[in-house]
This record gives C-alpha cells, structure tokens and sequence, in this order.
C-alpha cells in the first residue's frame, strides 16, 4: 500500500471520527468554555456588488479555520467561480499534514453569475476549524445555507462624466448599510500653510468613508516657478483589496498630508490649489473623481476650506463655501541670535550634556579610562584626545547631515535618529555589549577605556575614539540647558557657522576630560589605581544594562512587543557571540569562524524587526490630552480656547523628565481646568511630517518644544525645555485672560 493511498485513508478515518465524535466532545466540554460553532466563527455576507459575493468570518481568540476545508456549493440558477481566498498561515498539522489556518478574521470573495429570472443568491458555505488550546478539540465539517437577494440595478451609483473610466470601473462596491453621502459631506477637504514652504492637507470623513492613496493628484494654479514635492504619507493606510483595482492602499476617518512647496515662496501671500481624488463608502458606492481647489494664505496661516471645481460631477447637494478660521501664528522671521552668542550657548549646553541621565553610563567608561591611567600624564593626555576627536568628528558628522538634508529641501531634528527601531535596536545591542564587557563576560583590549571601542575590538585611541561616538549617540535624545538656542541657530544658520556650533558643542562635552588630561590640579584629585577598581567597573556594568533596558522600552513604543521580544533575542545570540569569542583567545581558525557565524546570526532579528508596522500613536491613548493636528489646532484657537502644546518623544529624556516633574502632576491638571485650557500633545516618537513643521515653525531644532496659545489669538509663547510648575501655571493663567 502506498504512503499516499496510507495517508489518503488515514485522514478520512480521522474526519469520519470527528464528524462522529466532536458533537458529544463540543457538549462534554461545554463547561470548559468550548464556543458553539457559529459563534466560534461568525459568518457575514455581502451581496450588494453584482456579481461577487463577500464573506467574511470573524474568529474568536484561540480558535482557527482551515483554508483547504472551505468548500462552496451553488444553488438553484447560480454558477459559482474560484474563490479568492487570503493565503493563510502555514502549518504542519500531526494529521492532515501541511496545511493553512486563519486567525482572528478572513474575508473571501465569490465571483457568480445567474441564470436569467433568477432573484435569489443561494449556495452553501462549508467550513471546519479547531481550538487551539486546552481542551484542544475540532469541530466537525459545519455548512450554512445562504439565501440574499440580488443587487438590484437600481441600487447602482449615478454615473460618473463622460471620459473617467476609472470612475466607471468603480462604480458600485457593495450593499449599501445607509444611503450615500453628497460628496461635500463625505470628503471635507482642508490646507493650512504652516510655514511658506509647506502645506498640510487633510481631508476628513464619515465613519466607513474612505479615499485611496494612489488616486490623489496635487497641482499648484498659476505658480510659475513654484512646484510641490512629494506627498510625505503618513503611517494609517489600510491595505484593502478592491475588486477592479487589486491591492490598493485606502485612508478611512481622516488623512493629513504633509506637502512641501519646491521653489521660493518669498513675497507670495497665496497659491491656489487642485486637489483630485476618488473616495467611496465602505460597503457602498464610489464617487466619481472629485477635484477641489483652495487659496492658501502663506502669511497668515489661515485654514481653506476646498471647493468643488464648477463642471465636476457631484451627487447632490452645493459646493462647500470657502472658508477660513485662525491657525496657529506663523513663524517669527529668522532667528535673531548671533554667532557669538549661539558659540556661548553650545559650549554651555556641551557642558551641561556631561550631566544628563542618557550620556552618564557612557562617561562612565571613560571616566575609568582615566582612572586606569593612573599617574602617567602622556596616558591622560592620548586618552583625552582620541575620546575628544570622537567626540567632534561625530558632531562634524550629524552637522554635514543636517546641511545634507537642509539643501534638498528636508528636515533633520535633533534626537531623529532615535525614530528609526533599527539603529535603537543596535543602540541597545551595543550598550549590551559594553555592560557585558565591564560585567568580565569579555574584554576588548587590555583596558576598560578601551571597552568603548564596543563597535569593534581595538585597543588604545581607537578604544577612546570610539567612545567619544558612543558618548554622542546616546547623547542626542537629551536636550540641555542653553543647547535649544545652539542647535535653532545651527539648524538656521550658513553652513559654517552651523559646522562652528556643532564642534563646540562637542567641545564643551570632552572638556571635564580634556581639563583632567592638561591640568596637573585636577589629575591629581584622581584616586590612585587598584583592586577595587575592578568592582567599580562591575558596579558600573548596572547602569549600561538599564541603558540598554531604556533602549527596549523605547523600542516598544515604536513597534510593539514583537520588536522587544526580537530585540532580545538578538541580545542573547551577542551573548553568546562574545562569550564564546573570549574562550576562544587564543585558538584555532576554526573556533574564529564560529564566533564570526553566531556574529552574523545577531543580524537575523534585526532584520525581522526592521520590518515590523508603527504602533499607534501613544498620546491618543492618554487620558485628558488631545493628539495634535494643525487642524484640530485651527480648531480650538478659532473656538478662543487656550492650548498647551507639548511635542515629546519617548527616547527624549528631558521629555519625560518634564512629565514626571510638571506635566504628570495634579498642580499642572488643575491649572489647565482652571484656565480652560486643552492638553494637546504630539507623539514625535515615530516620523510625522505635520510635527515636524510645527518645530521648524518655531526653529526648534527637535523635542521637547512647549508653546502655550492664549485665549482670543495672538501669537504663541514658547516655553524652556526644561519646566517648573510655577512656569507653567504663569502661561496658563496669562493665556486664559
């Protein structure tokens, strides 16, 4: 008997043995929270599209369908075609072999054609599933009957113009739940300026309305020499499979669009927008295409309301009535601070850098660095310059960056590389590796100074140089005391003037080193070198491993908890990596070569979590705040409602020092119920263009950034980076008046 014919009988033997079996088992086990299964899986369709049918099975937790056990029987006067079917999740099953399971929710489509006279859709719906965990049990074969009616043709969309063929391919998509918005009333569409050389759309929409992404098309009227960049998408599309256009990319709710202005804007007041899109109402029909235009006031920072162009094919109802409200104040004009003064500024705030929470565990080394020199000057003196040319050649580095990206016409804060979950997830690695270093799990080199190297495993002023880059790195999610003004004039500045402030911002975080390698005084309240300096750099070890704990707190934000879990993963295959590294001093190639595959291994769930989707903005979760938008802005201020805007992040510092201090406290909950005012916060955490524009609005080079509107308009105050409670409360009183 062959394995196929043996396999073959075997799994109709176990489904003749579920059929038979599972209802008793369903019963016995009724106590044991075991789902009827049609509550198990909840079955919807959807016959409004002509031609197709929808299903859509909504699963509950812990349970699974099969992909290959769904089978589809027509009825009277009905001819069934292919289902489409979402490939499921793979699976070796002990009995059944290889299969595909769905989880949660799967929707299918059936395409199906009637025999003229018929009025009724029937067929049968066939499915079997499991649950998954104790008592793990599967359901027998289970069918439902169907009975719909047929889309009448009356129910249609009213057809587009003549000539748009895609508003006709798009006609119709399902059953109606309620009729049809005008188009007015379906997609509000809005622009504010926030600054001359960026707009911000946003169109706004009923529950279950939606536009696609591919199908918007932006132009400026009447702008000679002025262009728009490339829309900055924001995260929120949803991947929807339309039946006439594939796999499309739609916005439901709401969508604000970023767009930047290429060309100069100098002495323009308006610019004219045309704005094209195709929207439709989920389960319902789609609009033919809808073009807007607005005038854009550049000055003042008004909001448009967009207008139907005359001659666009509309449902019912008028064209919206242009209208504008009061935004948020436009920027102040240049930065009026001088060379001199931002010089004074960013070796203040270099200063004040050395004493930030973020960039203390990485002093730390170097500060043992120093001690393991011990009375040798030349020592102190080489571990303080290659730690110092770390230091500048990194801020060298991020200022090139930034005039980089300033001249293609982008924006770079500081603290933005901390948005990207891959450079925090190797932030943390290395970290990992420092702690591990100082912990004796591993040595790079002969000295802890030079354990900073931690990026590759030299000894000597590469050690140092190295820590110099770390200690920048970690550094830039803290802002400083006197470093906000430093970093607005640089980021505003001529290239070398901006070059200028970077390397002295580097100069005042190597100083304290630099001042203990040249000054005989200071070397010589440095404590002797001993034993006791190898429980110090264990002690120290603590600090880097909370560094790195910070590190995965911050990728969880970012990402969720898959991330942290690969995160973790990744850290214990380093682990091993340096573990096995150490034992291998000394040894053959072969044992190198293993050290450098379990090396290579580390980058596997880097990989995986690179490709991991943006969670959710975190301040829409938060009670008493209101996430921030430009328009949701416009709003409140046109309504003479003071505001507080607070822009933070999780991977800054000073934010959540703030927080903790002021902001979280019931002294600051109080002053805002007080005055009035409303809470409104913006999560920089991830990428998002429109909180951007609002910290170049204000040259702020990065977060935190607090801006308090007063009551009646007027332009915004601009709080420190660093808050007291009295501070705050003087805003909020003198912006309620």
């Amino acid at each position: 008997m062959s394995k196929i014919f043996q396999r073959t009988v075997l799994t109709g033997l176990l489904l003749g043995l579920l059929a038979t079996l599972a209802p008793a088992a369903c019963a016995q086990t009724r106590d044991g929270n075991i789902l009827p299964v049609t509550e198990a899986y909840k079955l919807g369709a959807d016959a409004g599209t002509p031609g197709t049918l929808k299903l859509h099975w909504t699963i509950a937790p812990d349970y699974y369908l099969y992909r290959g056990r769904m089978k589809f029987t027509a009825g009277p006067g009905v001819t069934l075609g292919a289902a489409q079917l979402p490939p499921g999740e793979k699976h070796d099953d002990p009995y059944l072999g290889p299969v595909e399971t769905y989880h949660h929710g799967v929707d299918a489509s059936l395409p199906y054609t009637v025999a003229p006279g018929t009025t009724r859709l029937q067929l049968s719906v066939q499915y079997q599933g499991c649950h998954e965990v104790e008592p793990k049990i599967c359901y027998p074969p289970h069918t439902e009957h169907l009975d719909l009616p047929l889309p009448a043709a009356a129910t249609a969309a009213p057809s587009p113009a003549a000539g748009n063929a895609l508003g006709n391919a798009l006609q119709q998509l399902g059953g109606t739940q309620s009729a049809p918005l005008p188009p007015e009333q379906a997609f509000r569409f809005t622009a504010v300026a926030p600054d001359p050389q960026h707009l911000l759309l946003r169109w706004t929409m009923p529950k279950d309305y939606y536009v696609y992404r591919n199908h918007i098309a932006l132009r400026l009227k009447d702008a000679d020499g002025l262009k728009l960049a490339a829309p900055a998408w924001p995260a929120g599309g949803v991947v929807h499979q339309d039946a006439q256009l594939g796999t499309v990319t739609v916005y439901f709710d709401n969508l604000e669009l970023p767009v930047a202005i290429e060309g100069a804007t100098a002495g323009r007041r308006q610019l004219t927008l045309e704005a094209s899109f195709l929207g439709c109402q989920d389960g319902g029909v789609c609009y033919p295409l809808i073009t807007r235009d607005v005038t854009v006031d550049l000055q003042s920072g008004a909001v448009a309301n967009g207008v139907t162009v005359p001659g666009t094919p509309v449902a019912t109802g008028a064209a919206d009535v242009a209208t504008t409200s009061p935004a948020g104040p436009t920027p102040g004009g240049p930065i009026q601070t001088s060379l001199f003064a931002a010089l004074l500024l960013a070796l203040g705030g270099g200063l004040v850098l050395n004493l930030m929470p973020c960039v203390l565990p990485v002093l730390s080394i170097k500060a043992v660095g120093l001690l393991e020199s011990g009375e040798n000057p030349a020592r102190r003196r080489r571990h303080a310059l290659a730690y110092t040319a770390g230091v500048l050649a990194s801020f060298v580095a991020l200022g090139l960056a930034i005039l980089a990206l300033r001249s293609a016409g982008h924006a770079l804060g500081w603290g933005t590389q901390l948005q990207q979950p891959l450079l925090v997830a190797a932030l943390a690695c290395v970290i990992f590796a420092l702690g591990l270093s100082m912990s004796g799990v591993v040595q790079f080199g002969a000295s802890l100074g030079n354990a900073g190297a931690a990026l590759a495993s030299r000894g000597g002023a590469a050690g140092d140089f190295f820590t110099g880059v770390l200690a920048v790195v970690v550094a830039s999610p803290c802002t400083a005391p006197f470093m906000g003004g430093a970093l607005a004039y640089a980021f505003a500045a001529p290239a070398l003037d901006a070059l200028l402030v970077f390397l002295v911002l580097g100069v005042g975080l190597a100083l304290p080193f630099l001042a203990i390698a040249y000054i005989p005084v200071l070397a010589r309240w440095l404590p002797k070198p001993g034993r006791w300096m190898e429980t110090l750099k264990q002690v120290l070890a603590f600090p880097m491993y909370l560094t790195a704990a910070w590190l995965a707190w911050v990728l969880a934000n970012q990402r969720g908890a898959d991330a942290v879990g690969l995160l973790l993963v990744a850290m214990v295959l380093l682990a091993l990596a340096l573990w096995w590294f150490e034992r291998s001093r000394g040894h053959g190639a072969l044992r190198h070569a293993l050290t450098a595959l379990l090396a290579l291994a580390v980058l596997a769930p880097l990989y995986l979590l690179a490709q991991l989707p943006a969670t959710a903005d975190a301040a829409t979760a938060q009670q008493g705040t209101v996430p921030y938008s430009p328009a949701k802005l416009a709003e409140l201020r046109a309504a003479n409602t003071p505001v507080f805007v607070d822009m933070t992040a999780d991977w800054c510092i000073t934010c959540k020092a703030n927080e903790h201090a002021v902001l979280d406290g019931a002294t600051f909950r109080a002053a805002l119920e007080r005055t009035g005012a409303v809470y409104m916060k913006g999560d920089w955490t991830n990428e998002d263009p429109a909180i951007t524009a609002f910290l170049q609005q204000y040259h702020s080079p990065g977060v935190p950034l607090y801006v308090v509107f007063p009551r009646g308009g007027g332009e915004g105050r601009q709080l420190p980076t660093v808050l007291t409670t009295g501070l705050v409360e003087q805003a909020l009183e003198q912006a309620a008046r």
